[in-house]
């Protein structure tokens, strides 16, 4: 997309915004919104958005986002910051060629795993079985915290579970914990969402904002058109933020889109046309000046050739367009399943794409004519200092993909990797957090819980 093209979604979306509408399903909301400066629309919970209102809030939202581990690293994201990463929400796990519903040990597992991760940046919360519903967002937080320092994306269930994770935040300092929800469209934000909103407001914490037209079906199947309502849901969700606290820092994601498959009527998660919608993720997040955001996701349900199809294509893609946070880091199913082989694939896979996207300088010092005039005509550079001494700044060295003679090959890529999680999971020793910390987090996990029971 050109910044013309961008300005051409732009214009559309306020004339959605301003002409049509969104819905916010929450009467205190939409209260709130009328009172600063919004008009109603024709029907209940129905405003309307003038460009100057749109303008005006989109001013207030920071130009940068940081998000801190619990290590003392802190990622800022921009508009043209390196590409971060982040794992996946799911329901099941994919194990050993067997699938099952995810448990808090599970989770466990999957947050000691992505600790020694090198491109794992962040962690997102998950459906366990064995916990409540209306407790998932908070225990999630409370496990993902206890078994690794990366930065913590919860996932939000219920707004008392968001009051919980509001006074979590506060056991460590920084923006170690960040969330985020999608309008259900089109042009709607549901009650809950809302409440998510209203209740974390106030405490300075990091929250994607995202739009989710699937094309075709809640969205016209043109990808401009799903692109301009989406942008729409988007600034709508940015403007209710900043309403409800000034300057809160906002994440811009409509990587998030998707379309609807005619012949089998399923959503699709990794196709080209989802990479499309992150490079328009990224370049309205440019237009704004705020920080884009994207999945990378597979419509297989295995750790399987398609899966690294898709996959390799989306990280590849959507890095080199300039996404700045990319989540789904073994991801299965489209969303529903998450995989510690294919987070190990994954963290390979990144890897590869940086090292392409690094590319090479062309200087004298990397030419070195000298050298090769020393080495001449039909000898050999192997034995050369320069070679022993650099070798590890220039070439690549993957973790798990083959590079060796069929002989000792040690088997299928999945296989590999699926060795290397346990090997990691045996290995891993390190106290990720005290247990005065520890005991916090499970004093205010009681509290709600004792409270919603």
């Amino acid at each position: 997309m050109t910044e013309n093209d961008a300005e051409k979604v732009h214009q559309t979306s306020l004339r959605i915004l301003s002409e049509v509408g969104v819905r916010l399903e929450h009467d205190e909301v939409v209260d709130r919104v009328i009172r600063a400066g919004a008009s109603a629309g024709p029907n209940a919970q129905e405003v309307r958005f003038s460009p100057e209102m749109v303008g005006e809030y989109l001013k207030l939202t920071p130009s940068t986002v940081e998000l801190d581990d619990r290590s003392g690293g802190t990622i800022t994201l921009g508009s043209d910051s390196p590409s971060c990463f982040w794992t996946n929400p799911g329901l099941q796990i994919l194990e050993n060629r067997e699938l099952r519903d995810i448990t808090s040990s599970d989770l466990s597992h999957i947050a000691l795993l992505c600790d020694a991760l090198s491109n794992v940046d962040g962690i997102m919360g998950m459906a366990m079985k064995d916990i409540a519903p209306r407790h998932r967002d908070f225990v999630g937080v409370r496990v993902i915290a206890e078994n690794s320092l990366k930065h913590v994306r919860a996932l939000c269930f219920t707004p008392a579970g968001m009051e919980a994770l509001a006074e979590m935040k506060q056991v460590f300092p920084g923006n170690w914990l960040s969330i985020g929800f999608t309008a259900h469209g089109p042009l709607r934000w549901t009650n809950l969402a809302l409440d998510i909103f209203l209740r974390s407001s106030g405490y300075g914490i990091p929250t994607t904002v995202n739009g989710e037209p699937m094309a075709g079906a809640t969205g016209p199947v043109s990808l401009a058109g799903s692109t301009a309502v989406g942008n729409a849901e988007i600034l709508a969700g940015i403007v209710v933020n900043q309403i409800l606290e000034p300057g809160r820092p906002i994440i811009y994601n409509l990587g998030l889109a998707h379309i609807f498959d005619m012949k089998f009527a399923t959503a699709v998660t990794g196709g080209p046309e989802n990479a499309l919608f992150a490079k328009a993720s990224a370049a309205m997040g440019r237009f704004y000046g705020m920080p884009s955001s994207s999945w990378v996701s597979t419509e297989s349900m295995f750790d399987d050739s398609q899966a690294a199809l898709e996959k390799m294509f989306g990280f590849d893609s959507h890095m080199a367009q300039g996404v700045s946070l990319i989540w789904g880091m073994g991801q299965l199913e489209s969303e529903k399943t998450i995989s510690l082989t294919q987070l190990v694939i994954d963290n390979e896979m990144i890897e590869y794409v940086k090292r392409y996207q690094q590319g090479f300088e062309v200087n004298s010092d990397t030419l070195q004519f000298e050298l090769i005039k020393e080495v001449g005509i039909g000898g050999s550079f192997l034995e050369t200092d320069h070679t022993l001494q650099n070798y590890r700044d220039h070439l690549w060295m993957p973790s798990i993909l083959n590079r060796q003679a069929r002989e000792t090959c040690k088997g299928r890529l999945e296989d590999v990797a699926r060795a290397e999680a346990e090997r990691i999971l045996g290995e891993d020793k390190g106290i990720k957090i005290s247990q005065q910390e520890s005991a916090e987090l499970r004093r205010v996990e009681r509290h709600y819980v004792d409270r919603s029971d």
